[in-house]
This record gives structure tokens, C-alpha cells and sequence, in this order.
């Protein structure tokens, strides 16, 4: 069975200031995400899963669904706030839904087979599609607790507009087994050091600029949806999370969760890809750039659907 794409598009950009799913960036309109199905469909992938917001579900259809029609079957799930475990109900004074682990149960009932995670306004670039897919699709049948994550290095994936979110990481050498990850949710370069706000002490951290991080390019199997269930209610019963009106049920709380807990492991995929996207509305025109050279060098064609 081939693996699913599951592409996370529910948010708006709060930073950038408008969709930035539907952005046409590439020299003849494309979106970032087209650059995804594209080379997920080269890489082998067999089907394409959005999470995405109820109220713009007629704008994505028009939009997005009508662009890859025939190329590969396409579905669709929502992500809302009160999308909750039975006898659970949003706190009052919350806005906004709980985060991308939260947007991942979405697909719960309809993703049965391997499937890799990632944002939908990031550039990962063709390895990366290729490294994720062949990993999924050697697993053997009925594989449970064996995930994955492409991983690339904290200097390739800033913005020169502000601070960016990325779940740190920290792997075994040799077995490439992630050991741990941490979501940091303001990193930028400092004083000509990358550096992430602790969120405890409000202290600026220096890492090195090749540590691992996770830029949301995850691999998964099925019951990685049952682990999740389970976790996401201990999330909400916690009285911190009940408290904290804008607590996120990330990710990378997810499988750290999962291999301190020895239920999973997850590799770290390496790949020659470099990772871009437009966090802020100043990166637009560099995105757009090197996307019209990549044109240039022919490793995209004009007319890609």
C-alpha cells in the first residue's frame, strides 16, 4: 500500500498576514504546496489528506482540490476548537483550536495506512519526499511504533524577518534514533549565534548551527492516531493546560512523549534538501526567487498539474 501525504493547513498565517496555502509564489502561480504534491507524487506517495478549517472548505475546493484532480485521490478533514475527546469542552475564553498534534487526530477515521505529516507552506524540497516515502513503504505490513522525521539544520531553516518555531532535537549517533524533541517557539541568530527564548527562564540558549531540527516532515503509522487519543486527553485534564488558554498539543510533545515512555521510536532521516518558506511577508520575494531558479535549472517543469 502506498503512503498517504497528510498536509497540515488549518491556520491562516497569523505572522504572515493572510493564507498562505493559497500564495501563488512560482513564476507561472503556483503555491508552495503544489511544489509538495509534485514531488510527492514523484517520490510515490498514493494519496493526499488536508486538515484545514471548516469555513474556508468552499475556497479550498475552488482553489486547491480542483488543481490536482486526476493526478491523485484527494480527501478532506477539519480541524475546530470543540473537535474534542467525549466529556471534554473548550475552556472558556479559548480561541483558536490546539495545535498540530491536535490537527493530526482530524484524520483519524479516514488514514489507514502509513502517512507522512508536514506543513503545507514549507518548501522541503524533493529528497525529502523521497527519503520519507521509501522509509514508509519499506515498513514491514501491519508495523506499529516505528516513526520517522526528516531532519535538517537549525542554520538552513531561519528567517532573516523574525523568529521562526522549530522542535529541537537530539539523536542517538549511532542508531540515528531520536532520543528527544522539544518545540522552541522563538529561535533566530543573535549576536551571530542561533539562539532559542526559554521559555521557563526567558533566557536566550546558543545551540550549534547544525543542530537537528524538526521542520514538521514526520512518518507515521496507524496507531500512532490510538498513542495520540490517549495523550491528548491526559493534555487536556492537566490543570497548567487548562489554565494556559493558548496551550498547543504539538507534535514534537507527541513523540517525545512516545519514546520517553518506550512505546515508539522514531529515525532521523538525513537528507540533501534545503529547506524555505515565507514565515513573515519579507521573505516573499526570496521564496519566489529561488523557486523561479529551480524553474530555471529544470527541476520543476512549467505546467506542473
Amino acid at each position: 500500500m502506498k503512503p498517504t501525504l497528510f498536509l497540515l493547513a488549518a491556520g491562516m498565517g497569523s505572522r504572515y498576514g493572510g493564507l498562505k496555502q493559497l500564495d501563488t509564489l512560482g513564476p507561472q502561480g503556483q503555491s508552495i504546496m503544489d511544489y509538495s504534491i509534485y514531488d510527492a507524487i514523484q517520490a510515490g506517495f498514493g494519496k493526499i489528506v488536508w486538515v484545514i478549517r471548516r469555513d474556508f472548505e468552499q475556497q479550498f475546493r475552488t482553489q486547491i482540490l480542483s488543481r490536482y484532480q486526476g493526478h491523485i485521490p484527494c480527501q478532506l478533514c477539519f480541524q475546530s476548537l470543540d473537535a474534542l475527546p467525549q466529556g471534554y469542552t473548550p475552556p472558556e475564553g479559548r480561541q483558536k483550536p490546539w495545535g498540530t498534534n491536535h490537527a493530526v487526530l482530524m484524520g483519524a477515521d479516514i488514514i489507514h495506512e502509513p502517512f507522512a505529516v508536514l506543513n503545507c507552506d514549507d518548501f522541503y524540497d524533493r529528497d525529502a519526499f523521497r527519503v520519507m516515502a521509501q522509509f514508509l513503504a519499506n515498513l514491514p505490513q501491519g508495523s506499529t511504533g516505528k516513526y520517522a522525521m526528516i531532519g535538517f539544520r537549525v542554520s538552513n531553516t531561519l528567517s532573516q524577518s523574525g523568529t521562526v518555531s522549530r522542535g529541537i532535537c537530539q539523536n542517538d549517533p549511532q542508531t540515528h534514533l531520536l532520543t528527544s524533541v522539544v518545540e522552541r517557539t522563538k529561535i533566530e541568530r543573535r549576536d551571530g549565534q542561533v539562539k532559542y527564548l526559554d521559555d521557563d527562564s526567558q533566557t536566550w540558549v546558543a545551540i550549534p548551527d547544525n543542530t537537528p531540527v524538526s521542520m514538521n516532515f514526520w512518518g507515521f503509522t496507524p496507531d500512532y492516531f490510538r498513542h495520540s487519543q490517549d495523550y491528548f486527553r491526559q493534555f487536556l485534564a492537566d490543570p497548567k493546560n487548562q489554565a494556559n488558554l493558548k496551550s498547543e498539543f504539538f507534535i514534537p510533545l507527541m513523540v517525545d512523549h512516545l519514546i520517553k515512555t518506550r512505546q515508539a521510536t522514531c529515525q532521523v532521516l538525513d537528507t540533501t534538501s534545503q529547506w524555505f518558506g515565507v514565515t513573515y511577508p519579507e521573505d516573499r520575494p526570496e521564496v519566489v526567487a529561488k523557486l523561479a531558479a529551480l524553474h530555471a535549472a529544470g527541476q520543476y517543469p512549467d505546467t506542473m498539474f
